[in-house]
C-alpha cells in the first residue's frame, strides 16, 4: 500500500502502527544492540574500557548535531510540502533541491567537525574529562568515532528523509540491517581480532555505512520526488532557510548535550571510575524504554507535519492525543518493570559491587527523567512538525541550558547523589517549560490551519 495513503487518509490508530511501530522496533533493536555492545566490552573485564565509553558518549551528541541539523529540518519540511501539494502539485517541485542539500550538507559539516576533532584530539580527550587510567582507552574510541562522523551524520540525516514519506518500514530495515552488521562487526572486532573500545566504535561507524547504501538504493528505486544526486544540491536561500530554522534547533540541542556530558563526566570522575561506569551501565538499560518512546515520538512528526501542510485540524489533533497516550503508557509499563527487576538488569553488565549499588539508584533516576522526555520529545515533535522554529529551538536548547547550573547545585549540595538525580530533574522543568510554549504557540498553529488547505500551500510554497 502506498506510504502516502498513511500519512493522509487512513485511519489515525492504523497510520500510527504503519509509522511508529516500525520505527519503535527499529530503535529497541538499536538500544539492545548498545546494551549488548557494553556487554562485549564488559566481558573484557576491564572497567576503564567501559568508562572510555561513557567519556565518549558526547562525539554521539556530535553526531545528531549535523545529521540532525538537515536531516531533522528536512524531514518535517518535506512531510508538510506533500500534504499542502494535495491542493496544489507545485509543492513537490523543489522536494529534489531539498533532499540533495539535507544529505550533502550533513556530510560536508560531518567531515569539516570529525576533521576538526582529530586534529585537535589529544585536548579533547581531556575536555571529555577521561581520568589518566582512561585516557589511552577514550582516545582510541574517539579517534575511529571522530573519522566517522561524516558516515554516520549521512546514515541519521538519510534515515530522516525516509520517515518523511512515511516509509517507516524502509527505515526500520535500515536500522535492523545495520544493528546486525553492529553485531556481526563487534564478533569481529573486540572478540577476534581484540580491538577494544576502538572496535566497538569500528563497528558503529562500518555497520551505518551499510545502512546509508540500503537507503540510498530504496530512495534512488522508488521515491517520486526526490533525489540525492549532487546535481540538485543548492545553497539558494529559499531552501537553506526553512531546513536550518528548524534543524537548528538539533545542532544546539547536541552542542548543549556535549557541554552537559563534559560537565557530568568531569564531576563524576571525582567520584571514581566506578560510579562513571555504573552511569554508563544504567544509560543503556534505560534507553531500551527511551528508544521506544522516541520510536513513537519521531514516528509521529511526519504524520503531523502532514496533516499541518493540508490543514487539517482534526487528523493533527487526533494523532497528538494518541500519541501522547501511547507516551504515558508505554514509559509507565517499562519504568516499573525495569525498577522491579533492577539488581538483575544490572549484574547482566558486572558484578563488582560498588557499581550495583549505585546502579540501582542511578537506574530510578533515569527512569523517571525517560518518561518526562517522552512527553518533552512528541511536544518538540509537533513545534517542528507545524514549522514552529523558535519554540523547536528553545525546547532543544532548554536541557543544556537548564542542565548546567543544576548539576553544578546538585554536586554542591548533595555531592554524587545530586549528580545522579540532575538530570531527573532537569527533565521535569523542560517539560513543564514544554506545556507553557504549547500552550502559547496554540493561537499561532490553530490560525495556520484555519486559513485552510489552499492558502496554507500557498504560504509554505512561499517559504521554500
Amino acid at each position: 500500500m502506498n506510504n502516502r495513503w498513511y500519512l493522509s487518509t487512513a485511519p489515525i490508530a492504523r497510520a500510527l502502527v504503519h509509522l511508529c511501530v516500525p520505527m519503535a522496533a527499529a530503535m529497541v533493536v538499536s538500544a539492545i544492540y548498545n546494551v549488548i555492545n557494553a556487554g562485549f566490552i564488559g566481558s573484557l573485564h576491564d572497567t576503564t574500557l567501559l568508562a572510555a565509553i561513557t567519556f565518549g558518549t558526547p562525539l554521539l551528541g556530535l553526531v545528531m548535531a549535523f545529521g540532525g541539523v538537515f536531516g531533522v529540518g528536512v524531514g518535517a519540511l518535506i512531510s508538510r510540502l506533500l500534504g499542502a501539494a494535495e491542493h496544489d502539485p507545485a509543492q513537490a517541485r523543489e522536494i529534489k533541491h531539498v533532499s540533495a542539500f539535507a544529505l550533502w550538507g550533513s556530510v560536508i559539516a560531518g567531515a569539516i567537525a570529525g576533521g576538526t576533532g582529530l586534529a585537535l584530539l589529544h585536548p579533547l580527550v581531556a575536555l571529555l574529562g577521561a581520568d589518566a587510567a582512561a585516557a589511552g582507552a577514550t582516545r582510541s574510541y574517539a579517534a575511529v568515532m571522530l573519522a566517522f562522523v561524516p558516515v554516520l551524520a549521512a546514515a541519521f540525516c538519510l534515515e530522516q528523509l525516509i520517515r518523511s514519506e512515511g516509509a517507516a518500514r524502509q527505515a526500520m530495515t535500515g536500522l535492523i540491517i545495520s544493528t546486525i552488521a553492529n553485531l556481526v562487526f563487534d564478533v569481529l572486532f573486540i572478540l577476534g581480532l581484540h580491538w577494544g573500545v576502538a572496535g566497538a566504535a569500528a563497528s558503529i561507524g562500518l555497520a551505518n555505512l551499510i545502512s546509508i547504501g540500503y537507503w540510498a538504493i530504496w530512495l534512488h528505486r522508488t521515491s517520486e520526488h526526490m533525489s540525492l544526486a549532487p546535481r540538485w544540491f543548492t545553497l539558494r536561500a529559499a531552501v537553506v532557510k526553512p531546513v536550518l530554522g528548524v534543524g537548528a534547533g538539533q545542532l544546539f540541542q547536541a552542542a548543549f548535550l556535549i557541554v552537559t556530558a563534559l560537565v557530568l563526566n568531569n564531576l563524576a570522575a571525582h567520584y571514581g571510575d566506578g560510579p562513571l561506569a555504573a552511569m554508563g551501565v544504567a544509560v543503556r538499560i534505560a534507553q531500551v524504554p527511551e528508544f521506544l518512546i522516541m520510536g513513537v515520538t519521531l514516528g509521529v512528526l511526519p504524520l503531523l507535519a502532514y496533516a499541518y501542510g493540508k490543514g487539517d485540524r482534526q487528523r493533527l489533533t487526533s494523532a497528538l492525543r494518541v500519541s501522547a497516550i501511547t507516551v504515558g503508557s508505554v514509559g509507565l509499563t517499562f519504568a516499573a518493570a525495569l525498577l522491579i527487576f533492577r539488581e538483575q538488569a544490572l549484574t547482566t553488565f558486572s558484578t563488582d559491587p560498588s557499581i550495583l549499588t549505585i546502579g540501582v539508584t542511578i537506574l530510578a533516576a533515569q527512569l523517571t527523567a525517560m518518561l518526562a522526555n517522552g512527553f518533552t520529545g512528541l511536544l518538540t515533535s509537533l513545534f517542528q512538525a507545524t514549522g514552529r522554529s523558535l519554540p523547536a529551538t528553545v525546547m532543544s536548547t532548554a536541557q543544556g541550558v537548564l542542565f548546567i547550573p543544576v548539576v553544578l547545585l546538585g554536586n554542591l549540595w548533595f555531592g554524587l547523589p545530586g549528580i545522579i538525580w540532575a538530570l531527573t530533574v532537569t527533565e521535569v522543568s523542560v517539560f513543564l517549560l514544554g506545556l507553557i510554549l504549547w500552550l502559547t504557540s496554540r493561537g499561532a498553529i490553530d490560525r495556520g490551519l484555519a486559513e485552510g488547505s489552499p492558502q496554507r500551500a500557498e504560504q509554505i510554497l512561499e517559504t521554500v
